[in-house]
């Protein structure tokens, strides 16, 4: 794997850890602004319609920019949000350096995902893929628990400061180890726009919402779930979620490498996987080790399914494919914040706290029956254009017989 790969972690390890530290630190920010803890949780849905909504608009001004220029400049505003977040004397301007930061996190891991394709062999991309995507399942198990333990003993502040310097890392490493790729002759937005024309695409980023909504329909409710049903202490969730963090690196690596060998088998599998243990939670909730061993296993099968879908995406948005894969992006912030209000319906309707597990299997479930969909469809329009291949070959071999001379 190329060294650049390395910078494009690295700059996805600064934007997973300013992207979930904030729900470590929540109630130190809401106490130095004199807010509630729901009024600071803002900060955190705040973040995710960012990414939902700069990920195709922050694309769509990078088309005339070469790939590596827009990374840096991403990368860029990424810090420019952190640093604001950082010396924010109130919690207003707090919330619009989230929402600077935010903007920068869809069209990164997009544009990302297409260079870190384009650096290796086609037979490679899928792992290439996964590579970049390992700074952001890493952040969940270094990242996060650090900058949340700095952010209780040293103050909230540091940790968003220490966030901007891994981005001005990243931008160094960026400018130093990524190539100047050659930007694609003839693609403006209009083609980009147009991949979403084609059924396959929108399938995809559909399975991404429902999928990756599965995982969060339960990790969003895992410390009142884990402490008030399972029986650990509130200390405990901070290395449970490590686990869970653990359980992304493994799926991410995992899913990278199946899914260049064969890429609809790798999702039947964790998708499917993913719904079962999802709806296994409801039990092992209620048992320690079990329930400590079905987060891990959350993590790694929700994560399996990360680098297939987004090469799902890329392939069928083929010559187009920067603005795709920075939406995809935002659909798995979408299916974040679709699970979490999922999961809050159910527990507001007294159902306990182990019911956002039955969401996130019934919404693991349906991505899988969209896979068989999408897998369907491809056959079926294959066949048909083998078919017609078939009839227009036929046809020009009998042209030829007659047209020759007797």
């Amino acid at each position: 794997m190329p060294l650049a790969l390395l910078a494009l972690a690295i700059g996805a390890f600064g934007i997973g850890t300013t992207e979930f530290v904030i729900m470590g630190v929540l109630p130190e920010v809401a106490g130095d602004f004199g807010v509630s803890i729901p009024t600071a949780g803002l900060l955190v849905t705040g973040y995710a319609l960012g990414v939902v909504i700069g990920a195709p608009i922050m694309t769509a001004l990078g088309t005339k920019v070469s790939r590596k220029r827009m990374l840096m400049l991403l990368m860029g505003l990424f810090v420019l949000g952190n640093l604001l977040s950082a010396v924010a004397p109130a919690f207003g301007l707090m919330l619009a350096g989230r929402v600077v930061a935010s903007l920068a996190h869809g069209a990164f891991f997009g544009i990302c995902s297409v260079v870190a394709a384009e650096l290796v062999a086609p037979e490679k991309k899928a792992g290439a893929i996964a590579m970049m995507f390992s700074g952001l399942t890493v952040a969940n198990v270094v990242g996060v628990p650090l900058g949340t333990l700095i952010g209780q003993s040293a103050g909230w502040r540091v940790t968003f400061a220490g966030v901007a310097l891994l981005g001005v890392v990243g931008l160094l490493g960026i400018a130093k180890l990524v190539p100047e790729l050659p930007k694609p002759e003839g693609v403006h937005l209009r083609h980009e726009l147009a991949a979403f024309k084609n059924v396959q695409v929108l399938l995809a980023m559909a399975m991404t919402v429902l999928g990756f909504g599965g995982v969060f329909a339960a990790i969003t409710y895992i410390a009142p779930m884990m402490t008030h049903v399972t029986g650990f202490a509130d200390g405990s969730v901070t290395w449970l979620l490590v686990l869970f963090g653990l359980g992304m690196v493994g799926g991410n690596l995992i899913g990278g490498k199946f899914a260049d060998r064969a890429l609809m088998p790798m999702l039947y599998v964790s998708l499917g996987g993913l719904a079962i243990v999802l709806a296994l939670f409801t039990v092992t909730a209620h048992n320690k080790i079990l329930a400590a061993l079905t987060i891990a296993l959350i993590g790694a099968l929700g994560f399996a399914t990360v680098p297939p879908l987004q090469k799902r995406v890329l392939d069928q948005a083929h010559g187009a494919p920067t603005l795709a894969s920075a939406v995809n992006i935002g659909a798995f912030n979408l299916g974040n914040a679709l699970s979490a209000w999922l999961g809050g319906i159910v527990i507001a309707a007294g159902m306990g706290y182990t019911a956002p597990n039955w969401v996130g299997a019934a919404l693991a479930g349906s991505a899988l029956v969209l896979a068989v969909v999408s897998a369907t469809l491809e056959r079926r329009t294959a066949a048909g254009a083998a078919a017609r291949d078939a009839v227009v070959a036929g046809g020009t071999a009998a042209e030829q017989r007659t047209a020759v001379p007797h």
